[in-house]
């Protein structure tokens, strides 16, 4: 296909696609699929190789959040019946946080639920980022707390932290149709309050919530522009008790096109497959390693993921390797810019340009501290095509599955 041949050579370039080609991902063909999946597995292997980088998930206060996020299953009102706690102990945090970096994790990203900290949760979570780094040194820590205030973003660098993640979630135009009590200039200002300070900035997307393939274009190019170091991209997990609990949109198929346009738009950074891949690309996960470069490993905040011995054997049996903790994430050109704009010491594994590459001058986890997955603007399909579709996807709810081990419990974390 001329299309693909031409995001091929665009992202080798780091060149920025166009709108319409970047809607012509989305739009192609089951028939197409694997086709496109090798064309973005190529822009994959120029700046990545066959390398898969390892994240690991720990909750720090779960659920009672203040946030209206209708995706959150930690959200106002929320009737799901999830994990309830209050702050995990510093020790308690890098206990769960080894268990990761011990199934071969080399980022640990650090949640908590809320609509941001305060001075003293910034504080608390300072001294679990020193007590993580001193069992572990070399371990990248990400926190992710939601809307940062004046200078806690330097507090967190101070304390050894390497990056911030939080995700815009869904394009500008229908942010207020998902959540009402924050902007989607709110969350930009965050991402830029991490990047000022030198924090790797973390930012990302949700798909599956009925929106369009121009929302999600919209969401991709906002990121392209603010330049994260990291796009994580989640898939709506529809937890019972949620108002999205009946937004199954989304097959394997469709999850492989949204990450493979991606790729094409961001073609050095580190795409990581977040929430949602167990019940969304089920048996195509391996497929989903020639798009991203990163993927969480074991359980999710809220939820269960696949087990992690699971996740290191399907890495291995599809041809990767486990990224090493000696290893630099991104290309050179990207770390590079990181360490000029004076976050080099810190999580250099995971970093990027904030606005190197060209085209550029055009953030995990699954609802948490406002930084999970969110959704846009509903498109209405054909009525028979709706039924099929929700017929299709009903069938598998019995993967959404809500953690019971782990943060929080007195059960061993699946890691």
């Amino acid at each position: 296909m001329d299309l693909l041949n031409t995001l091929v050579d665009k992202g080798l370039r780091r060149e920025l696609p166009t709108r319409e080609e970047a809607l012509a991902v989305l739009a192609t063909s089951d028939d197409e699929l694997l086709d496109v999946v090798a064309a973005a597995g190529k822009v994959r292997r120029q700046w990545f190789g066959r390398r898969v980088k390892l994240n690991y998930l720990v909750n720090l206060k779960s659920g009672l959040c203040p946030e209206d996020c209708s995706y959150c299953s930690q959200r106002l009102g929320s009737t799901a019946g999830i994990l309830k706690y209050t702050w995990l102990k510093p020790d308690e945090a890098s206990q769960a946080a080894a268990a990761g970096v011990a199934g071969g994790a080399k980022r640990v990203c650090l949640v908590a639920s809320g609509r941001g900290p305060t001075d003293r949760d910034v504080e608390r979570v300072s001294r679990t980022i020193e007590a993580i780094k001193e069992q572990n040194e070399d371990v990248e820590v990400c926190a992710c707390l939601g809307l940062l205030s004046a200078g806690q973003a330097d507090k967190l660098r101070t304390a050894g932290a390497d990056a911030y993640n939080h995700n815009l979630n869904t394009s500008e135009g229908t942010y207020g149709e998902i959540t009402t009590t924050h902007t989607y200039a709110d969350r930009v200002d965050t991402v830029q309050q991490a990047q000022a300070a030198g924090l790797s900035a973390c930012s990302g997307l949700i798909a599956g919530m009925g929106e369009t393939d121009e929302d999600l274009v919209d969401v991709v190019y906002a990121l392209r522009e603010l330049d994260p170091d990291s796009v994580p991209v989640n898939f709506l997990i529809p937890f019972e008790g949620t108002p999205l609990a009946k937004e199954w949109n989304l097959t394997p198929q469709r999850c492989l096109r949204i990450l493979a346009m991606v790729r094409f738009v961001c073609p050095d950074v580190e795409v990581r497959i977040a929430g949602g891949r167990e019940v969304h690309l089920r048996t195509l996960q391996p497929l989903a390693l020639h798009l991203a470069n990163s993927i969480f490993l074991g359980d999710y905040l809220t939820s269960e993921g696949q087990a992690g011995k699971t996740d290191l054997e399907m890495i291995a049996d599809a041809g990767f390797e486990v990224e090493g903790t000696d290893t630099v994430t991104l290309p050179e050109h990207r770390a590079d810019a990181l360490a000029a704009a004076g976050c080099g010491s810190h999580g250099q594994g995971g970093c990027g340009s904030h606005g190197e590459s060209e085209g550029a001058a055009h953030g995990e986890g699954e609802g948490a501290g406002g930084c999970g997955p969110c959704g846009s603007a509903r498109q209405e399909p054909e009525p028979a095509l709706a039924a099929a579709e929700h017929e299709a996807s009903d069938a598998r709810t019995d993967l959404v599955a809500v953690r019971r081990r782990g943060a929080g419990t007195d059960l061993a974390p699946n890691a």
